[in-house]
C-alpha cells in the first residue's frame, strides 16, 4: 500500500513551481471546517464514513485530478492504484508487503513504551483482561479504509508534501529527508482532531502524526503510514477495552 523508495515520491517534483504556503494552509482550514461540521451533523453511525469521504474528495480535488505533478509526487500512487496506467498486481503486492513491514517494525518498537505510558496516564483501576481481538471486517478494514487511508492521504499525502514544496529546508533523520511539512501537517492534524471532539487529550495525536509523517518521507508513499495509523487506533482501542476503560 506504499511505493517503496523516494523515486515515486519525486515524480513530478521538477514540475512543481514556487507556491505560497497560504494555499495548503487554506485548504487545511477549509477541510477541517468541513469535516468538523460533518462530524456533528451526521448520525453517529455514518459520521466516520462521511468524514472519510470528505478527506478523499478534497485530496482528489487538490492532488489527484490533474496529471501533473501526479500521484507519485504526493506519495499517493499506492502501488499504482491511483495512477492512470493499468494495474500491476505484482507491484501492488510488493508495495503492500514493504508497507506492512515498515508498519510492523514501528509497532514493535513503539507499542511497548506506549503501553507503559498508557498505564501511567490513565491509571486503570481494573487489571488487564484480554478483550476479544478486533474483527477483520468491522474493525480492521474499517480502520484502514474509513479512517487511516483518508486521513493519511490528506495530511501526509497532500498537506505534508504541499508544505515541503514551499519550504525547501530538509533535515535527515534515520534515513528520511524531513521538511517543515512534517511539523505543520502534524499540528494541523492534532487541531483537526480537537475541533471534531473538544478535549485537550485529542492533541496527543500530534506525536503519532510525527511517526506517520516520518514513514511518508522514509518510504516515499503513504501506505506504511496508513497501516501503522490503523494499527495504532486498533491497539489503543484494544488496551482500553482490556482495562475496562471504554466500551
Amino acid at each position: 500500500m506504499t511505493d517503496s523508495g523516494a523515486r515515486e515520491s519525486a515524480q513530478g517534483a521538477d514540475s512543481v513551481g514556487p507556491s505560497s504556503w497560504k494555499k495548503p494552509l487554506g485548504v487545511a482550514i477549509a477541510t477541517s471546517a468541513l469535516v468538523t461540521v460533518l462530524s456533528y451533523v451526521l448520525p453517529d453511525a455514518h459520521a466516520a464514513t462521511g468524514v472519510g469521504l470528505a478527506f478523499f474528495g478534497v485530496t482528489w480535488w487538490v492532488a489527484l485530478r490533474r496529471d501533473e505533478p501526479g500521484a507519485g509526487h504526493f506519495g499517493l500512487s499506492m502501488g499504482g492504484v491511483f495512477e492512470r496506467e493499468p494495474l500491476d498486481f505484482g507491484r501492488m503486492a510488493r508495495t503492500f508487503a514493504v508497507a506492512a513491514g515498515w508498519a510492523l517494525l514501528l509497532a514493535a518498537a513503539f507499542y511497548p513504551p506506549f503501553w507503559i505510558g498508557y498505564l501511567l496516564w490513565w491509571k486503570p483501576a481494573a487489571p488487564f483482561m484480554a478483550a476479544p481481538l478486533p474483527t477483520l471486517g468491522d474493525d480492521v478494514i474499517g480502520q484502514l479504509l474509513v479512517i487511516a487511508l483518508p486521513e493519511e492521504a490528506f495530511y501526509r499525502g497532500y498537506l505534508q508534501t504541499a508544505f515541503d514544496d514551499v519550504f525547501k529546508r530538509r533535515v535527515r533523520v534515520l534515513g528520511a529527508e524531513l521538511g517543515p511539512g512534517l511539523i505543520l501537517s502534524a499540528v494541523l492534524f492534532a487541531l483537526g482532531h480537537v475541533a471534531t471532539q473538544v478535549h485537550p487529550n485529542r492533541l496527543a495525536v500530534f506525536f503519532p502524526a510525527l511517526l506517520f509523517g516520518w514513514l511518508r518521507a522514509r518510504t516515499g508513499g503513504i501506505g506504511a503510514g496508513v497501516i501503522f495509523h490503523a494499527l495504532c487506533n486498533l491497539f489503543a482501542s484494544y488496551l482500553a477495552r482490556s482495562y475496562g476503560l471504554f466500551g
